[in-house]
């Protein structure tokens, strides 16, 4: 992997580059599609490629080891070719499933011995089989195994989590040196810094991650529940500290205004299930505010979702017809819902680029936030 920086902002940290892999080049920022089991949840791999075209898409270990199980996409020659997608793609390790199943699992030194939601057989994840399991998924980029904490988290725990990450890092790299690549392509491997909200905590692990020389770095344990003005100090203590030559992913963010702010902090790569699940309940995005389309004043709206035509969806439909759509439970409703929304952070994530490349992202970004913030 080669990650090269292309322009840096003046007035804040933010920075446009581009990553280089096997399956092709990442322009950064970049948000990240979720396609947790081998789908982006509603859409088409035509209308992901063709119409919201993400340079990367996010699976997800956890599930992908539970089905169709990593025998089946080895015999498929990877999750590239089981899902049809020739572009790039991201793991998890699966250390946020562990952390959002609580009353499912038992954390220890050795790893993590958890019940299946689907049938409640008992699984057990160790960093050195989630290596194993993600060489056999075949992504390009590969997280370590780690633990997320919750929040509020109480500062011991969150630091004893947190050493416990440290160790989990040092067991990964040691089993990746000797398990090679499965397919004809190499795979990039992150590291993830962890201390939940407390700058002591992070400072430390962000300069553990740093020293462990990955050719890109991630945050974890961020959008769980704490306040927006956290997550930001959080993020900017570590991204002050992690290597500006390397691309840093927040993982798991967020809101439209998270996401510009996290880039001003210095953050290259997002990911998260806000777009797909909104878009699922009848929340659309748009760089005016957010649309409750199941609202009664867009019955009779029969103006285009969203003008600024982002995607095909946008114009060809109506509010009024989509509206409907929700009405009546139709699944078309949030099909045209999911691809407006993942159309418009692909957008928001390329126009920051623009403007970081231009040199105005910073007032760009600031009218951005204002205007999204509203409900219309």
């Amino acid at each position: 992997m080669k990650f090269t920086r292309v322009a840096n902002d003046k007035e804040t940290k933010a920075r446009a580059g581009s990553i280089t892999t096997d399956h092709g080049t990442i322009e950064t920022p970049i948000f990240m599609p979720v396609g947790t089991v081998a789908s982006v949840k509603g859409v088409h791999q035509r209308e992901l490629k063709n119409d919201i075209n993400p340079d990367i898409i996010l699976g997800n270990t956890y599930h992908l080891y539970l089905r169709p199980q990593t025998p089946i996409l080895e015999q498929a020659g990877g999750l590239h070719k089981f899902m049809n997608w020739d572009r790039n793609i991201l793991t998890d390790s699966g250390g946020y499933q562990v952390y959002s199943m609580s009353s499912n699992r038992k954390i220890k030194e050795e790893g993590v011995k958890f019940k299946s939601h689907i049938d409640g057989s008992y699984h057990v994840f160790t960093p050195e089989n989630v290596m194993e399991v993600q060489r056999s998924i075949g992504a390009d980029i590969i997280m370590a195994f780690d633990e997320c904490t919750p929040y509020p988290c109480d500062y011991n725990y969150a630091k004893r989590s947190m050493h416990m990450t440290h160790r989990w890092l040092e067991r990964c790299l040691t089993h990746l040196k000797k398990t090679p690549f499965k397919y004809d392509y190499e795979q990039t491997f992150f590291p993830i810094v962890q201390g939940s909200t407390y700058k002591d905590l992070r400072q430390q692990s962000a300069e553990y991650i740093a020293n462990a020389g990955a050719e890109g770095n991630a945050i974890g344990g961020l959008s769980v529940g704490e306040p927006a003005e956290e997550m930001y100090a959080m993020t900017d203590v570590v991204c002050s500290i992690l290597p500006e030559d390397k691309p840093r992913y927040l993982m798991g963010v967020g809101t439209p205004i998270n996401i510009l702010e996290n880039i001003a902090l210095g953050v290259d790569m997002f990911d998260c299930v806000m777009p797909t699940r909104n878009a699922r309940n009848g929340m659309l995005f748009t760089a005016h505010g957010s649309i409750n389309i199941k609202n009664l004043k867009w019955a009779d709206d029969f103006s285009p979702i969203d003008e600024m035509g982002i995607t095909f969806v946008d114009t060809e439909y109506s509010k009024a017809y989509l509206r409907h759509l929700f009405s009546v439970n139709e699944l078309l409703g949030k099909q045209i819902a999911t691809i407006h929304n993942l159309g418009f952070y692909l957008w928001l994530t390329r126009e920051a680029r623009k403007h970081i490349i231009a040199g105005d992202f910073r007032t760009w970004k600031d009218k951005m936030v204002k205007q999204m913030d509203n409900r219309l």
